[in-house]
C-alpha cells in the first residue's frame, strides 16, 4: 500500500484505504478500510471506523469513536463530535444482506457541524454550516446554518458560520448578516450568507 508520506498512521491504527490525502492524521485503534476516501489535512481520532465506500472530505475533524459507513459523504471542513454514529441502512435485518445499491446516501455539507453522540439516520442532508446538538437523532434533511437539537432532531434556531447564535434580523456579532432561504421540494428553509463586515455579498 502506498500512501502520501505526509500521511501519519499511528502504530496501532489500521489505514488500508490508499485514497489517503496529505497531513491527514489517523490515531491508534482507527480504522479506514480498504475503498474509503479520505481526504488531507484530517484528523481521525482513536476509535473511529470509515467503511468502504465512506467519503470524507478535507480537512475534516473526526473525534473519537464516530462509524461512518458506506454511503456516507462528509463534506470540507466538518466537525464530526465523538461517538458520534451514521447508518446506511433504514430497515437492517440480520438476516438480510442488501446489496449497497440500496444504501440510503447521507451528506454532509461543508463546515457543519456534528455533535457528541449525535445519531443521523440515513437518506438526510445536513446543510452548509448547520449544527447537531450532542445526542440528537437526526431523521430529517437539516437546513444551512440550523441549530438542531433533540430525538427526533427539531430546528431551535440559526448559527453563524463562526457558530455564534443568530437573533432578530439574522445579524451575527462578527459582522455576518444572513437571510432565510424558503423550502423547496428538494431542500428544507435555511440560510443565506449576504453580507459581511458592511460589504455586500449578492442577494437583494
Amino acid at each position: 500500500m502506498r500512501l502520501d508520506p505526509a500521511v501519519f498512521v499511528h502504530p496501532r491504527g489500521l489505514c488500508e484505504s490508499e485514497t489517503v490525502g496529505p497531513r491527514t492524521r489517523v490515531w491508534a485503534f482507527a480504522h479506514v478500510m480498504p475503498g474509503a476516501v479520505v481526504g488531507a489535512d484530517c484528523n481521525i481520532g482513536d476509535h473511529a471506523f470509515i467503511e468502504t465506500g465512506a467519503r470524507v472530505g478535507d480537512r475534516v475533524t473526526v473525534k473519537n469513536a464516530v462509524l461512518i459507513w458506506d454511503g456516507v459523504t462528509i463534506e470540507d471542513d466538518v466537525f464530526v463530535g465523538p461517538n458520534a454514529t451514521f447508518t446506511n441502512d433504514l430497515v437492517p435485518r440480520a438476516a438480510l444482506h442488501r446489496p449497497r445499491e440500496e444504501f440510503l446516501p447521507t451528506v454532509v455539507r461543508a463546515g457543519a457541524t456534528i455533535g457528541a453522540n449525535a445519531t443521523v439516520v440515513c437518506g438526510v442532508t445536513i446543510g452548509p454550516y448547520a449544527v447537531v446538538g450532542a445526542g440528537a437523532v437526526v431523521t430529517r434533511d437539516v437546513g444551512a446554518y440550523a441549530l438542531v437539537v433533540g430525538n427526533p432532531a427539531r430546528r431551535i434556531g440559526w448559527v453563524c458560520s463562526c457558530t455564534e447564535r443568530l437573533g432578530r434580523g439574522w445579524l451575527c456579532a462578527c459582522g455576518r448578516r444572513y437571510r432565510e432561504e424558503p423550502a423547496t421540494p428538494d431542500v428544507p428553509a435555511g440560510l443565506r450568507l449576504v453580507e459581511t463586515v458592511g460589504t455586500r455579498l449578492g442577494g437583494g
